[in-house]
């Protein structure tokens, strides 16, 4: 609560003042009603009967703008009591009793519990590919997704300073794994196709070629057989096939060292 001493007394001073202009309306309507009367009866002239009902609605106008300032010192006083306008944690209070404020001084921080807007600053040469709806991953520690949303705002300007776009999107925060004002990693997916992954420790390296035992059928049991591969980017610990393995096929992670082509081979549970 703000001391409201000061604004009570200038409400106070105006109901005052709506009082004396209430009394000043009565009388110019007492003023008119008999002045209505004598003009009836031809004891008044029309000039008394028209200044009557000139002080009437001067009294009634002037009634009206002090009931309107009224109004508006007793919203004011309103304000000297803060509410916080939804439940939730209350945050730093850097005021103290006593301290003096205005009405630009922040008095405390309300965080309320649920969801939360991730601001994302993405380069302005990839301003051609941002469209509402793009898929954004807010990245932990680790590296790990923790949590998903979408693209819901993209700011139609560039920032001059960091040559960045403003993007927006809202995290649904149910596990409470995010708070207000923190710094995250976040990752934007431009696009996605199906693909193949292949663990690290399957790849070999011949020549600067990249070569892979797959498990074929033979005459008796399975036998591995070198397959060279075209790869991509690396995902954790995987690599992205882009020729050599067909989906279904099987791939020998274990002892690749001591393979050799068509050597025997039988999968181990």
């Amino acid at each position: 609560q703000i001391d409201p001493l000061k604004q009570q007394a200038t409400a106070g001073s105006q109901e005052a003042g709506r009082a004396a202009k209430q009394a000043s309306l009565r009388y110019a309507e007492e003023q008119l009603r008999r002045n209505r009367g004598l003009f009836a009866a031809g004891v008044a002239s029309k000039q008394s009967l028209d200044e009557s009902q000139a002080n009437y609605d001067a009294a009634f106008a002037e009634l009206k703008a002090i009931d309107a300032q009224v109004q508006e010192q007793n919203v004011q006083l309103r304000y000297y009591r803060v509410v916080a306008p939804t439940n939730g944690i209350v945050g730093d209070i850097p005021v103290h009793v006593g301290d003096r404020v205005d009405p630009s001084t922040v008095l405390t921080t309300v965080s309320q519990a649920g969801a939360l807007e991730a601001y994302i600053n993405v380069p302005v040469e990839r301003a051609r590919d941002l469209t509402l709806g793009k898929q954004v991953q807010i990245l932990g520690g680790s590296g790990s997704s923790i949590a998903e949303s979408r693209i819901t705002f993209i700011a139609p300007q560039v920032n001059d300073v960091t040559q960045t776009i403003l993007v927006k999107a809202t995290v649904e925060n149910n596990s409470g794994a995010l708070r207000n004002e923190q710094l995250v990693r976040a990752r934007i997916v431009w696009g996605s196709k199906p693909a193949i992954l292949i663990p690290i420790l399957a790849i070999s390296r011949v020549n600067g070629q990249s070569f892979a035992f797959i498990a074929e059928p033979g005459e008796k049991s399975l036998v591995a057989r070198q397959r060279q591969l075209r790869l991509g980017e690396m995902m954790g610990n995987d690599y992205v096939v882009l020729e050599g393995i067909k989906p279904g096929e099987k791939i020998i992670t274990g002892s690749t060292q001591m393979l050799g082509d068509g050597a025997p081979v039988k999968p181990q549970t």
